[in-house]
């Protein structure tokens, strides 16, 4: 039976990628920073998979936490590093614990979990890494410098590492959502709506099952020729 760890599976897209993974019977890892949001995702999941608490902003327990993953499961198939955080700011106001924070949750915790995660993966020879970036990866956002910084950075770092475990049969891609629905687009007012949606050709937002869908791809034997990518999918809202 294969297995799946998944970070930020309690959010919108996070979600959407666990149930897939589960409804097709693979053995889910699921983390969260908070017991209350994994007490959660145990009551959805149940008590034949797996759940651990990750801090990524306490370095100490959090590498302590990715060690006893990486001795309690040494079968790891996949990994999907999809947790993400704002802090919102123009540069000349943002503090920089804002910017530390962005980035240690978004960029560094996906150095640490795959350099953790990584050597069962090289001794098995075989193994899928998929990091959940943006679209503003690539186009950039006003008042969002720490959080492009960060998804910017996760491309770069995956291409980096594809590069680096492609001859041990490990694929390396990034996928970078435009706007997807989720509770922060239903705070969105129909005013707001319409202007991001004048900037999308195909007119609606994305599903979280379509960015689960193409995890799905990038995890299965189709998808065993392609590593270093970053995919856009954005109903055309960038095209690059």
């Amino acid at each position: 039976m294969k297995k799946i760890f998944i970070t930020g599976a309690s959010g919108g897209i996070g979600s959407a990628i666990a149930k897939k993974f589960n409804y097709l019977k693979y053995k889910l890892i699921l983390t969260s920073s908070t017991k209350d949001n994994l007490n959660s995702l145990r009551e959805i999941y149940g008590d034949s998979n797996f759940y651990y608490t990750l801090n990524f902003n306490d370095q100490i327990s959090f590498e302590e936490s990715l060690k006893q993953i990486s001795n309690d499961h040494k079968d790891i198939n996949v990994i999907v590093n999809n947790a993400g955080i704002t802090d919102d700011s123009l540069i000349l106001r943002m503090k920089k614990n804002q910017w530390d924070r962005v980035i240690q949750t978004n960029l560094s915790s996906n150095f640490l979990i795959i350099k953790n995660l990584l050597p069962n993966m090289i001794k098995q020879k075989s193994g899928k890494i998929i990091g959940i970036s943006s679209v503003v990866a690539s186009s950039g956002n006003p008042g969002q410098s720490n959080y492009v910084a960060s998804k910017s950075g996760m491309i770069g770092l995956y291409k980096s590492i594809a590069l680096e475990v492609a001859s041990r049969n490990i694929n390396v891609n990034s996928i970078s959502p435009g706007f997807i629905i989720s509770p922060m687009t239903e705070t969105l007012d129909e005013r707001q709506k319409n202007q991001i949606l004048d900037n999308i050709p195909m007119k609606r937002f994305g599903k979280p099952n379509e960015i689960a869908d193409l995890v799905n791809f990038l995890s299965s034997n189709e998808s065993d020729y392609i590593t270093g990518q970053n995919f856009h999918v954005n109903g055309g809202m960038l095209m690059v």
